[in-house]
């Protein structure tokens, strides 16, 4: 087979024997599962024929980083590794997850090593975190900057010789990354810098959540141009495959692949296979929804393809755990999972829907392994709700703690706070509301609302600078009715967590891994 590398300043250059895409996934997220967009792509792209190469670097980059510490060769140093090996092997034993102080100090001890080399660097470094003092991913020059000057990145001895590695291997006419959250964004654009630099042949590609969300803005311009050749904006499996010069058989399905990760040790104490039944939401009419705000359209997978896909994954390789990544796991596919199991425990984010009103089926969904759900109730104000479009209502929410309860499933539940529609008076009856279900939620996450730029009720909205920065994608704004952010933080901190029934809820929310641990605590 003969393929073309496409570079306007090369001109097209024929190679023969070539890998024809280079998947990466960069520094830095949650270590606790392998990439679910780059298997997608891979599962994708290979069942067109197409020959692909993924990795995660991200993974690969913490094992570099642990290692610094104790890396020289004296007593103290093989301690410390022995240290660190300990603490990486107590995240992949299940009985680490029957003490939850034992858990927490294996967090805590093996996030404390990356925090203290980062720190040698002037960043804010951490298991699920990458901050830099100077830069900002929030603004492109700094991104530019971080490309250009690659070789400050603390991850430079790492990924010069791995990238090298890799592309000398495969010989690959495309590199992409997997840009999704902002803690990658300096990493990954060192990396590219890098690959401009070393490899000026070859054509990169950069798609992800983050890109997706930036390349959705009104008044979006690209600044990458010259560094980086295509961005790719919302699923990128069709894409990729026309920029490959393949066409795409939109009448198949492909099951993501995660093939390239099966022998990675993630931090779990068993394997979890993510997998995401849909993109966008069904319901898409949450006021000031970042999905909403950025038109991304639903797209679901079939349930009964789900199934089917779920089966062929994990035909002969055990996974302990399925964590379903959609917005919103919709009645359907919820009714398909009990009716045809997948085989392994499972959790997912879901809204208040009827089915749920029905204990029976709430204990159907326990015997097809559903462990915890996760709940986006926002506020326990009925007209809060109503101003935020949320379409559930609080007789209905509580009903269906209840259920979920009684049926053994744990709940993940989210509230947020400091909403336009939201006071203190509001915010005090979410506590109160949350009081009240202490014994039926099994988690809470605490949200300061965040204004979307560009959603259309910010129009009505004073809205003023929040991070500095031309790819800010939030803003701060003055609250119609003066419940400003710094009283939101305030009520919060001195009233909803100290209450005496929320707060061992509060206390018991796995460190730093939050949701992607929460199921292994739920577990018979």
């Amino acid at each position: 087979m003969i393929y073309f590398r496409l570079r306007k300043s090369s001109g097209i250059v024929i190679d023969s024997g070539m890998s024809e895409i280079l998947l990466i996934y960069p520094p830095v997220a949650k270590p606790s599962e392998a990439p679910p967009g780059i298997a997608k792509l891979t599962g994708s792209l290979r069942g067109h024929g197409v020959d692909c190469v993924a990795v995660d670097l991200n993974f690969e980059g913490l094992d570099y980083i642990l290692r610094q510490e104790c890396s020289a060769d004296d007593t103290w140093s093989r301690r410390a590794l022995r240290h660190v090996e300990k603490n990486r092997a107590a995240f992949c034993e299940p009985p680490t997850y029957k003490n939850f102080d034992r858990y927490k100090r294996a967090v805590a001890d093996l996030n404390r090593v990356v925090e203290v080399v980062g720190s040698n660097h002037d960043l804010e470094l951490s298991l699920a975190n990458y901050g830099d003092k100077q830069l900002s991913p929030l603004r492109s020059q700094d991104l530019l900057s971080a490309a250009e000057k690659f070789q400050e990145n603390i991850y430079y001895p790492f990924f010069s010789e791995r990238l090298s590695q890799l592309i000398e291997e495969s010989s690959p006419v495309f590199v992409g990354f997997s840009l999704n959250y902002l803690s990658q964004a300096l990493c990954t654009f060192a990396m590219i810098g890098f690959c401009r630099k070393h490899y000026p042949e070859l054509a990169i590609v950069v798609g992800g959540g983050l890109i997706t969300s930036w390349v959705s803005r009104p008044e979006w311009h690209n600044p990458f141009a010259g560094l980086i050749d295509h961005l790719i904006a919302g699923p990128g499996a069709e894409k990729l495959l026309d920029l490959l010069g393949h066409e795409p058989r939109k009448s198949e399905s492909f099951a993501p692949d995660y093939g390239d990760f099966s022998e990675l040790q993630y931090l779990a104490p068993g394997r979890i296979l993510p997998y995401a039944a849909s993109s966008g939401c069904y319901w898409n009419r949450c006021s000031f929804c970042p999905e909403k705000a950025e038109g991304n359209r639903y797209s679901q997978v079939k349930p009964e393809t789900v199934v089917k896909e779920l089966e062929q994954i994990t035909t002969g390789s055990h996974y302990d755990l399925i964590h379903f990544l959609d917005n919103a796991m919709s009645p359907a596919l919820l009714r398909k999972l009990a009716e045809s199991p997948p085989g392994a425990d499972w959790y997912g984010f879901t809204r208040i829907e009827n089915d749920l009103l029905e204990l029976d089926f709430c204990r159907a969904l326990r015997r097809a392994g559903c462990v915890m759900l996760k709940l986006g109730i926002e506020s326990g104000v009925d007209k809060v709700l109503q101003d935020l479009d949320k379409g559930i209502t609080l007789d209905k929410t509580a009903l269906v703690l209840a259920n979920l309860k009684a049926a053994g499933i744990a709940t993940y539940v989210y509230l947020l706070f400091g909403t336009p529609a939201e006071t203190l008076p509001e915010a005090r009856q979410t506590l109160e509301f949350t009081a009240a279900h202490h014994h039926e939620i099994s988690f809470l996450n605490l949200a300061i609302f965040n204004l979307p730029l560009y959603s259309a009720e910010s129009r009505g909205l004073e809205v003023r600078n929040f991070y500095a920065g031309d790819l800010s994608l939030y803003g701060n704004f003055v609250h119609p009715r003066g419940w400003r952010r710094q009283d939101v933080r305030r009520f919060l901190d001195h009233e909803f967590k100290r209450h005496p029934q929320i707060a061992p809820i509060i206390k018991r929310d796995p460190p730093i891994f939050t949701s992607n641990h929460a199921p292994f605590f739920c577990r018979r």
